[in-house]
C-alpha cells in the first residue's frame, strides 16, 4: 500500500505546454496533483523552441526595422549588432518565463517531482533523478512530447551538424548556412539568419517550401524570401553531408553540392513515447509512436489520457495546451471534448503566416462549394502608412450558406491577426457576420472585412472589375 504522501488522485508526466495545463485544470478540479518533468518546466516551447527562436526572431525584427528607417525619414549611421548579446537575452527571457512557471506550479500547490517518469504498472509511475520514487494515482496524463529527429545518414554532432535546439546555443553566427527540410522549423530559421545577413540555403524534398500548407501561401513566401536572398533548393533529396577543412558539403541527388559553414537538419520530430514503460500499461501505441486517444484524450487503458505531439497529428504548443485542459477536466470527472475544427497555425517568418481552418483544396475536397477571396495589404491605409504592404488576407467560405470555412493571411502581424478568424470559425460564423462587424479604421485588421464584402462581390476598396484578378494581386 501507497502512503498519502506518494498516492495521487492525478499524475502528468511531463511538464510542458501539455502537462501543465493538466495539472492546473485537474487542481481547480479539486484533485490532489503531482507533475513529473525530468528537465526544465516549459518543455520544448519554452526552453528549445517556441519562445527562445521567437526571442532571436524579435532580434532580428528590431535589426530590419532600424536598416529601413530611411523609408520613415530617420537616419541611423552605421549599424552593427552583437549576436552572442541577443542570444543572451534570448536566454534571459527564456529564464524569466520558466520561474514565472515554476510560481505558478507552486501557486496552484501541484506537488512537483523532478525526475524521470515511468509506468511500472497502471496506476503506479516510478521517478528517478532529483526526486527517486514510486507513485500511485488514480489517473495518469501523459504529456512526453517530441525531439528533434536525426537521420541516420547525417546525424547530429551539434557543432557543424544542428538540430533547432543546439542551432539556439550558438553565440557566434556562420557566414552560410544549409538548411535541411522546408517545413515551418526551417523557414522560420532562414527567415531569421537571413535577416541577420547569413547566406543561406533552403533545402526541402518536395516541390515547394511548406509543402503540407495551403499552396498560395507557400508560392507567396518563397517568393519573398527570393527577394531576402534566400536560395531555395525544392525537389532536392539530400544524399550526404561530408566534412570538410572549411566546414561542410551538402550533396543533393543529380550531382549537385552545396558548400556552407554549418547545416540545420530539421525534418521532423520523434515521439517521447518507446522508454516510459508503455508496455506496462496496456497502452495500445501506432508503429510511429503516436498514442491513440478518443475525444476525451483518454486512451484505450481507463484513465490513461496522452495529450500533444504524442497522441495528435497537430504538434503545436497552443493544441497541447487545450488538449491538457480536456484531459485534466475528464481526468477529474468534468467532461470535457476535443473539437480540431478551427486550430490556428502560425508561422513567424518575414513576412509571418497565420493559418485556420480549411485550404480552398481541403474544402472542395470535403465537398464544399467552396471559394476563395483575397485582399491584398497594399490596398489597406494602415499598411501604406507603416510600410506594411507585403501580404493579403483570404477567406474560405461555403457558397451555399456562407459559412466560413478557413482563412489564411501572410504579412504584418498574421500571427496575431488570425485570431479573430479562429473565434469565426470556432462558432461557425458566416461572411455576413464578418461584414456586418464593424472594424476600426485604420488598422490591418480591416483585411477580414474586405475579404467577407469580396466573398459577397460587394467589394469596398477594391475596383468591381478587379474581383477576377484579386488572388493575383494578392500574391
Amino acid at each position: 500500500m501507497f502512503d498519502t504522501q506518494k498516492k495521487f488522485d492525478v499524475a502528468v508526466i511531463g511538464g510542458g505546454p501539455g502537462g501543465y495545463p493538466a495539472a492546473i485544470k485537474a487542481v481547480q478540479n479539486g484533485m490532489k496533483v503531482a507533475l513529473i518533468e525530468a528537465r526544465q518546466l516549459g518543455g520544448t516551447c519554452l526552453n528549445r523552441g517556441c519562445i527562445p527562436s521567437k526571442a532571436l526572431i524579435a532580434n532580428a525584427e528590431i535589426l530590419r526595422k532600424i536598416k529601413e528607417a530611411e523609408k520613415f525619414g530617420i537616419s541611423v549611421g552605421s549599424i552593427s549588432f552583437d549576436y552572442a548579446k541577443m542570444v543572451q537575452r534570448k536566454d534571459a527571457v527564456v529564464e524569466k518565463v520558466r520561474n514565472n512557471l515554476e510560481e505558478l506550479i507552486t501557486s496552484n500547490k501541484i506537488t512537483l517531482l523532478r525526475g524521470y517518469g515511468k509506468f511500472t504498472s497502471e496506476r503506479t509511475i516510478k521517478i528517478t533523478g532529483q526526486d527517486n520514487l514510486e507513485i500511485y494515482a488514480d489517473k495518469t496524463i501523459i504529456a512526453t512530447g517530441s525531439e528533434p529527429r536525426s537521420i541516420p545518414a547525417f546525424p547530429f554532432d551539434y557543432k557543424r551538424v544542428h538540430d533547432s535546439t543546439s542551432l539556439l546555443e550558438l553565440t557566434t553566427l556562420p557566414k552560410k548556412i544549409a538548411i535541411i527540410g522546408g517545413g515551418t522549423i526551417g523557414c522560420e530559421f532562414a527567415s531569421l539568419y537571413a535577416a541577420l545577413g547569413v547566406e543561406v540555403i533552403l533545402v526541402e524534398m518536395m516541390p515547394r517550401i511548406l509543402p503540407m500548407e495551403n499552396e498560395t501561401v507557400s508560392s507567396f513566401l518563397s517568393k519573398a524570401f527570393q527577394k531576402q536572398g534566400i536560395t531555395i533548393e525544392a525537389n532536392a533529396k539530400v544524399q550526404s553531408i561530408d566534412y570538410t577543412e572549411a566546414g561542410l558539403n551538402v550533396s543533393l541527388a543529380g550531382n549537385k553540392t552545396i558548400a556552407a559553414d554549418i547545416a540545420l537538419v530539421a525534418v521532423g520530430r520523434q515521439l517521447n513515447t518507446s522508454a516510459i514503460g508503455l508496455e506496462k500499461t496496456g497502452v495500445y501505441v501506432q508503429e510511429n509512436g503516436l498514442i491513440k486517444v478518443d475525444e476525451h484524450m483518454e486512451t484505450n487503458i481507463a484513465g490513461i489520457y496522452a495529450v500533444g505531439d504524442i497522441a495528435s497529428k497537430w504538434w503545436l504548443a497552443h493544441v497541447a495546451s487545450h488538449q491538457g485542459l480536456v484531459a485534466g477536466n475528464n481526468a477529474s470527472g468534468v467532461k470535457a471534448t476535443m473539437h480540431y475544427n478551427a486550430i490556428p497555425s502560425v508561422i513567424f517568418t518575414q513576412p509571418e503566416i497565420g493559418m485556420v481552418g480549411l485550404s480552398l483544396e481541403e474544402a472542395l475536397e470535403a465537398g464544399y462549394a467552396a471559394t476563395l477571396s483575397a485582399f491584398p495589404f497594399g490596398a489597406l491605409g494602415k499598411a501604406q502608412a507603416a510600410i506594411q504592404t507585403e501580404g493579403f488576407a483570404q477567406l474560405v467560405t461555403d457558397k451555399k450558406t456562407g459559412q466560413i470555412l478557413g482563412a489564411q493571411v501572410v504579412g504584418h502581424e498574421a500571427s496575431t491577426l488570425v485570431a479573430e478568424m479562429g473565434v469565426a470559425i470556432a462558432n461557425e460564423l458566416t461572411i455576413e457576420s464578418v461584414a456586418d462587424t464593424i472594424h476600426a479604421h485604420p488598422t490591418v485588421a480591416e483585411a477580414w472585412l474586405e475579404a467577407a464584402l469580396l466573398a459577397n462581390e460587394t467589394p469596398l476598396h477594391l475596383p468591381p472589375k478587379k474581383k477576377a484578378g484579386l488572388l493575383h494581386d494578392a500574391r
